[in-house]
């Protein structure tokens, strides 16, 4: 059974959803959430909550008996559990809460019993939860303040992988469960601080990655079979580099990993355990951003990131060449999983104007089952927007790749304000694919730039280290361009621009208030404020990553000096322009008091601030009704700030 883990590699990562009910909110800015932009006849403006009745799905594991597929899905307002059937209809929903995020892991392999996964209020301490055949729920990793990963199945079908932070709150332990009583035997104690873990198949051989720098990993082979067998390393590379496990071949001869060796970007690398020798698996002119396999074998996946968007394909392994399948809708293939004997085969498709919808193929058929229609049923596709990858100059000639969304209102008679999208990180990067936030905003006449500043991923290592011990400096000046580069484009209002962002991409959106006056408003969404403070307290189970985040940022300890400089809180006074700010009290990344304290400062300042706090969310917002709020936030802040001139109302 195919469970396919993509490994976590960068700090405060943006979890790109919107935001919930304010719990605090210092202007009447929301009550205008409905307040249209200036439009053209036949472009029809959509409200926040038509755009989250959309469903957001994902998960594809296949039941035993090839009928059904599991899926997390935000359909009754937050992330649950169903199973749909492969041949389309009506979903079964198989958990009920009203508070927590659930996501389906995986069915177990011989039955209907399921694994899921939960944390609390969005504090990130995940346990693993199993649903037995009558309903019941146990939860198989019980406890305080740990946090639980599920690592797929042995191939015997009888045993299964967690790994734990129970014993070290800094290190993850791996525990084999049993089927049939879920008894569970520690096989390996996590002394090292490895920073991440697969099995192999048959159990034998354990893939271990150690973060030497933030620009170099080491992988190593552990034999589990043998009680005294040191870690064997695999990667021995006379000079730094960033190596990547990707996964082992379904009959654990080889570890598949990736690395930036050979060039600018990761390629795919075969180790075979027995010769101990290395070859190329697959190598493209962009990262490869992951490879593995059908349960047995037949068939490969390989996904590579394009500029910014997923180019995926699915090879049989006998010939080499891509599978033959009919033909689907334009977008990127998403979530790929075979079933246990490689019969049927369930996806993903996704694009700027469709939000990813689940298909199935029974493999040899001439057409392929749409299982789910996720778009609101109120909006017309028509009326949404692609993007385009745009490339500009930045003040040293660098050139800096966006995504970029004109409104359809837009023209040089009718030139629309714009907003800068930041992502987060530091290393994340802005792709292509359906986001409500973006569609939202872009529908009431805001022209979005999805900026990747230099530091992003995705586009060489090179251009990713340009930023490092340089964060707020050369990527936030990468920012000002972008807002040159707008001004340059007929169609966009140049004295209306605004920046806006989450996480790392928060942060910037703060520094760009702070520290330049270029911009008319900003809203930073649980941005970090006070570096000194925020890597300081990094969660415990960030600790393998402890040296690859001070590489990247610096260490408060070492550079406190630096760290406060470039600190946003520290320059309050420096802020002219309008603040929305939005936060989650659970966030263990982002701690609430950075939010608090930028927002007494900047009101201390006398600049109009809101704030908007969230007691149910973390980093990331997972309640559907929340989001909603949040949008109709963004969008009341954005018109009263840029748009005051504007009336009508936002309707279906």
């Amino acid at each position: 059974m195919l469970i396919h883990k993509l490994s976590l590699t960068f700090f405060l990562s943006l979890v790109l959803l919107a935001c919930s009910p304010a719990q605090e909110s210092s202007s009447g800015a929301a009550q205008q959430a409905d307040k249209t932009t200036q439009t053209q006849p036949g472009v029809e403006n959509y409200a926040a909550e038509t755009f989250f009745a959309t469903t957001t799905l994902f998960g594809s594991s296949l039941s035993h008996d090839n009928s059904e597929v599991l899926v997390t899905s935000d359909a009754d307002g937050i992330f649950n559990v169903y199973s749909y059937p492969i041949g389309g209809g009506q979903p079964a929903q198989l958990t009920r809460s009203t508070t927590d995020a659930y996501a389906g892991l995986s069915w177990f392999p011989n039955d209907k019993r399921f694994l899921y996964s939960a944390d609390q209020g969005g504090n990130e301490l995940n346990h693993i939860y199993v649903r037995e055949l009558d309903g019941n729920v146990q939860d198989l990793t019980p406890g305080e303040s740990l946090k639980a990963s599920f690592l797929g199945w042995h191939e015997n079908e009888q045993s299964f992988y967690v790994m734990t932070n129970e014993r070290d709150p800094a290190s993850f332990d791996i525990y084999q469960y049993q089927v049939d009583d879920y008894s569970r035997t520690m096989i390996f104690q996590n002394d090292a601080g490895w920073a991440d873990m697969l099995l192999a198949p048959n159990g034998q051989w354990l893939a271990l990655a150690k973060v030497n720098s933030n620009k170099d990993t080491d992988l190593y082979l552990r034999d589990l079979s043998d009680a005294n067998a040191e870690p064997l390393l695999v990667t021995d590379d006379a000079a730094a580099v960033n190596n990547r496990i990707f996964s082992f071949t379904p009959d654990s001869k080889h570890l598949v990993y990736g690395t930036n060796a050979h060039g600018e970007f990761v390629q795919a690398w075969r180790y075979d355990i027995a010769a101990a020798t290395h070859q190329e698996e697959y190598a493209a002119d962009w990262d490869v951003m992951f490879v593995y396999f059908s349960e047995q074998g037949s068939y490969q996946v390989v996904g590579v990131n394009d500029d910014a968007s997923t180019e995926l394909t699915i090879l049989t392994t006998e010939t080499g060449e891509p599978i033959d399948m009919p033909d689907y809708p334009a977008g990127d293939l998403r979530g790929v999983n075979f079933s246990n004997d490689e019969s049927v085969v369930a996806f993903y498709v996704n694009s700027d104007t469709s939000p990813s919808n689940l298909y199935t193929w029974r493999i040899g058929e001439e057409q392929l089952v749409q299982v789910t229609d996720a778009l609101s049923p109120k909006i017309d596709k028509a009326a949404l927007v692609s993007s385009q990858v745009v490339r500009f100059e930045s003040f040293d000639g660098l050139e800096i790749p966006n995504i970029l969304y004109r409104p359809h209102q837009a023209s040089t008679v009718n030139k629309v304000p714009a907003v800068i999208f930041i992502h987060g990180g530091p290393g994340g990067q802005t792709r292509k694919g359906y986001s409500p936030t973006i569609q939202h905003l872009v529908n009431h006449g805001y022209a979005i730039l999805g900026i990747n500043n230099r530091g992003s991923s995705g586009y060489g290592k090179t251009f990713y280290h340009l930023d490092d011990r340089r964060h707020g400096e050369d990527d936030l000046q990468d920012v000002v361009y972008a807002k040159k580069y707008l001004q340059s484009l007929p169609w966009v209002d140049g004295e209306k621009i605004a920046v806006m962002g989450g996480s790392y991409g928060g942060y910037l959106t703060m520094a760009a208030l702070a520290f330049t006056d270029e911009f008319d408003a900003g809203i930073n969404i649980f941005g970090v404020t006070n570096w000194v403070r925020t890597l300081e307290s990094i969660p415990p189970w960030w600790a393998s990553f402890r040296q690859s985040l001070y590489d990247e940022l610096g260490d408060p300890a070492e550079h406190a000096e630096r760290l406060r400089r470039i600190s946003p809180l520290f320059h309050a006074d420096q802020v002219q322009a309008p603040v929305l700010i939005v936060q989650g009290a659970n966030d263990p990344r982002v701690l609430q008091v950075e939010s608090d304290e930028m927002v007494a400062a900047i009101r201390d300042n006398g600049v109009p601030v809101e704030y908007v706090l969230f007691d149910d969310e973390g980093h990331g917002f997972r309640i559907k009704q929340n989001r909603i709020e949040t949008q109709e936030a963004y969008l009341a802040f954005l018109n009263q700030h840029l748009q005051e001139q504007n009336s009508g109302t936002a309707g279906d």
